[in-house]
């Protein structure tokens, strides 16, 4: 039997439904690493198609590729239009207290 061959793995072919986007991004949320959640919205982004995503929030592709990249470090009113433009809504929490 040969050897399988296969590529790396691409989240964005594995976000089919809006619930798989908002748990995919309320996970990253929740590590707080903004080099992740920008890394998510990428994927979501590329799963609802980049060149969609770009012209419904103003923006150039390539900027947005390069705003939501890990090492991005987009303003957080580009994060919001971005969201919005995924059919997402950013929403706050209160952290339970330890007491």
């Amino acid at each position: 039997m040969g050897q399988t061959q296969m590529g790396p793995w691409e989240p964005a072919e594995h976000l089919e439904t809006t619930e798989d986007m908002v748990a995919y991004l309320n996970v990253a949320l929740e590590e707080g690493d903004l080099s992740l959640i920008m890394a998510v919205l990428e994927d979501i982004a590329r799963a609802r198609k980049m060149g969609a995503v770009a012209q419904e929030t103003g923006l150039e592709k390539e900027s947005l590729y390069e705003s939501l990249s890990p090492n991005g470090n987009p303003e957080f009113a580009t994060v919001l239009k971005v969201v919005g433009t995924l059919g997402l809504r950013l929403q706050v929490t209160a952290v339970p207290s330890d007491s």
